[in-house]
């Protein structure tokens, strides 16, 4: 049993034997992913969200560990450890516990106490800590020989005042007093923020907490993140308040324990000396520390929650698309996108700079819809975007063509068109049609050309810039991997940057599954993988439930693991037919019987989730898209009235409420307070990133950009959406289903897995805090 494995169970409410599994298969080199999906039976089924807490939980378990073994050595070095300390360090179970039991031995600069005691005022506090002698003694007999001149104690004064330094530092130190100062001021302490001197009367982002304070134990992560960015920023001071006469008073009673001693108003001195000199900077430091790191990982979960429903969007599949990337005085960079995302076309349409160039680029336009016959236009939201949009539809009226219009959110695209990914993918492409091909790509496969791009510019997290960049990496990663698993990739047409998130590929094997297949062709079946150099059995375990080949083994395709095909072939060898008969025949695989297939380590949930993939091989777990019907009347946000009635997509949601665009180029925050008729504690409980949504409009602040949206208000009052035209889209989260192609054209872009290419974009949306409901309390 692994050393961890009882006390993770009872953290986490599982049975010791699942952690025991899920560490061991780990520690072999499985992966979340693999875990998750082929080894259930060892596990007894647990999640990746499941697996992924155990693993983390165990890696801090191991660091607190070594921590504690650091301050073992260190203690015993300097020749002080005892079988008390040596218990109590064994016993900590918090990082804080470890830290206060080591505080005492901790290497620190000259003190005023170590000051004291170079000056031999040691013993003298002794005195005053063991509380010896009653009051009416002559103190003064006692102090005065610790007077010396020399040392720097020229009398009774000094020396009492060295004494009560060296007694705070004790108070400071103490491990059970700092555990209960540090309890009363978590639960009892309050976090204000006040405006600087110097921005009085400024209007801010930040206005709402120039006189600002609240219970530090319910301040909400992104309030937090919010007054520390306007501290960042030089314009709050942000104060963490504590119940001092309380916790001096808990100090006092706790250390003057014989109030008639001689010395107990100097020790009661010196107690409250270490709450207001020592113990309050120190906590204050500490739990703003604390309150960060809280803020931090519940801005990082919205963060990745997000992120995830961005990359599961659904794909609009294998069709042929116009991207078109807008531009006002630079043009509009049009790009023609063959139903692989293959560039077969660009051109540059200069819309608004005069009549004869628009008219121009209408001819361009239309020759290029009549030439290639796109199934969709895919139009960057972007600045000129509704320019663009309105430019499209009169050149497809005009054509009597109906296409749909799709708005395809371009944020981080201009961090792509410029790296050096895209540079590799496109050496003679302008940045700009870089962009362009980035925007219809991300139509077709939304997972596919986002994978290209930092997570972080995509623009779907909460201060993703203020959190510890360490652990929001760590969590996107494992986000991005979960999802690239989940829906499996072509490995022969997928690009190197979408590979590496393959369950045990990486990005060294990933540019080596590319050279391969430039080098030799199309990988033919999944066991050819292993004539790639560097891809062992190990590797190949964990990679090829994930990766999809279309050959003559129909197994390859689906994901049905390799070490299973022979189950497979037993199944339809009972039949009496093919595999291949077998893979996509529903009729077929009911008329199985598992319970003559189970044994050895082939349990129930694992033959369930072979025969769920022979009944439907390569299904996509992102689902089919349809284009959003957007009011083609409103352009700007002037153009939004007070209660009108308009359907939007989810771009953003945060712990405050959801941003929708409703293709106004300002998202609209529909407040937590607005999301629906019950009480909302968490948005995310009724609104993931892509989700469609009815609102009316609230308010409108031309001034400040802010638009307030109201999902419950649409609920009271039982109000419909205007209808809008369809020839105008917008995806969840940038992807879909587009009206053409039929049923087995969906089919054919649901198998295939994520392929390539990306898009520039400047930032957009408002930040967090730029909230129309900033005044309401909840």
């Amino acid at each position: 049993m692994h050393a961890y494995a009882i006390e993770l169970s009872r953290e986490l409410g599982l049975r010791p034997e699942q952690v025991d599994k899920t560490l061991a298969l780990q520690e072999e080199g499985a992966t979340v992913p693999f875990i998750a999906r082929y080894r259930k039976e060892a596990t007894g089924g647990l999640d990746e969200v499941q697996i992924q807490t155990i693993l983390d939980r165990a890696a801090e378990r191991s660091e607190f560990d070594a921590r504690r073994e650091t301050i073992l050595r260190t203690i015993e070095g300097q020749g002080k450890l005892t079988p008390e300390l040596t218990q109590a360090l064994q016993k900590a179970r918090t990082r804080a516990e470890l830290e206060d039991l080591y505080l005492p031995y901790k290497p620190k600069r000259r003190t005023r106490a170590a000051i004291a005691r170079e000056r031999g005022l040691e013993p003298l506090a002794d005195l005053l800590w063991k509380q010896e002698g009653r009051r009416g003694e002559d103190a003064q007999a006692q102090v005065r020989p610790f007077v010396n001149a020399e040392k720097g104690v020229p009398d009774v004064a000094a020396a009492l005042a060295g004494a009560r330094d060296i007694c705070a530092e004790r108070v400071a130190e103490d491990a059970a007093l700092r555990r209960t100062a540090r309890e009363l001021c978590a639960s009892r302490g309050r976090l204000g923020s006040s405006v600087v001197p110097a921005k009085k009367g400024e209007t801010t982002k930040f206005e709402a907490y120039y006189a600002h304070e609240e219970p530090l134990a319910q301040a909400p992560s992104h309030r937090i993140l919010a007054l520390l960015r306007g501290e960042a920023e030089e314009v709050l001071r942000v104060k963490l308040s504590f119940p001092g006469d309380e916790v001096k008073g808990m100090l006092t009673s706790r250390v003057v324990t014989k109030p008639q001693a001689l010395f107990a108003q100097e020790l009661r001195a010196a107690a409250e000396d270490a709450w207001e000199r020592l113990l309050e900077p120190s906590l204050e430091s500490e739990l703003r520390a604390e309150l960060k790191e809280r803020a931090d990982r519940q801005a990082i979960g919205v963060f990745g929650e997000n992120l995830r429903h961005l990359l599961l969007a659904p794909p609009a599949g294998t069709r042929p698309v116009v991207a078109l990337d807008p531009g006002l005085r630079t043009g509009v960079k049009l790009v023609m996108l063959d139903d692989t995302g293959t560039v077969v076309e660009t051109a540059t349409l200069y819309t608004e700079r005069s009549p004869d160039e628009r008219a121009r680029a209408a001819r361009q336009f239309a020759a290029v819809v009549q030439k290639h016959h796109p199934e969709l236009i895919a139009v960057g939201n972007g600045t000129g975007s509704r320019e663009a949009e309105g430019f499209v539809r009169e050149v497809l009226q005009q054509l009597g063509t109906k296409v749909p219009v799709v708005s395809v959110s371009e944020q981080g695209a201009s961090v792509y068109s410029a790296s050096e990914v895209a540079r590799e993918e496109f050496p003679h492409l302008d940045v700009s049609l870089r962009g362009a091909v980035s925007i219809g790509r991300r139509l077709q496969d939304p997972l596919a050309e986002l994978v290209k791009i930092d997570p972080k510019s995509i623009g779907v997290g909460q201060y993703q810039h203020d959190v510890e960049q360490g652990w929001l990496k760590k969590k996107l990663g494992e986000v991005v991997d979960s999802c690239v698993n989940a829906v499996g990739v072509d490995v022969n047409t997928a690009s190197p940057q979408l590979l590496e998130h393959v369950s045990g590929v990486g990005p060294s094997l990933a540019k080596k599954l590319v050279a391969h297949r430039s080098q030799k062709g199309a990988f033919s079946t999944r066991r050819e993988l292993l004539k790639v150099s560097g891809l062992g059995p190990k590797t190949f375990e964990q990679a090829a439930g994930f990766l999809r080949v279309r050959g003559p083994e129909p197994l390859d395709a689906s994901a049905v693991h390799p070490e299973r095909y022979p189950v497979v072939e037993r199944m339809a060898k009972d039949l009496g037919v093919e595999v291949e008969s077998l893979v996509g025949n529903g009729a077929l695989v009911k008329k199985i019987d598992p319970k003559r297939y189970l044994g050895g380590d082939l349990g129930e949930m694992t033959l369930q989730d072979i025969l769920s993939e022979l009944e439907k091989p390569s299904r996509d777990p992102r689902g089919d898209f349809t284009a959003l019907a957007l009011r083609e009347d409103l352009k700007t946000l002037e153009d939004v009235k007070e209660g009108m009635v308009l359907q939007g997509v989810v771009t953003n949601v945060t712990a405050f409420g959801a941003f929708v665009d409703v293709g106004v180029h300002q998202d609209g925050l529909v407040h937590v307070s607005q999301l629906s008729t019950r009480v909302v504690k968490d948005p995310s409980e009724v609104a993931k990133v892509g989700d469609r949504l009815t609102v009316k409009v609230l308010s409108v602040d031309l001034a400040r950009k802010r638009l307030a949206l109201s999902v419950r208000a649409v609920q009271e009052g039982g109000a419909a959406a205007p209808s809008a035209p369809a020839s105008s889209g917008r995806p969840p989260g940038g992807s879909a289903k587009a009206p053409g192609g039929g049923r087995e054209a969906r089919e054919a872009s649901s198998r295939r897995p994520p392929g390539d290419k990306p898009a520039p974009v400047e930032k957009k949306g408002p930040e967090p805090f730029n909230n129309p409901f900033r005044n309401l309390k909840r």
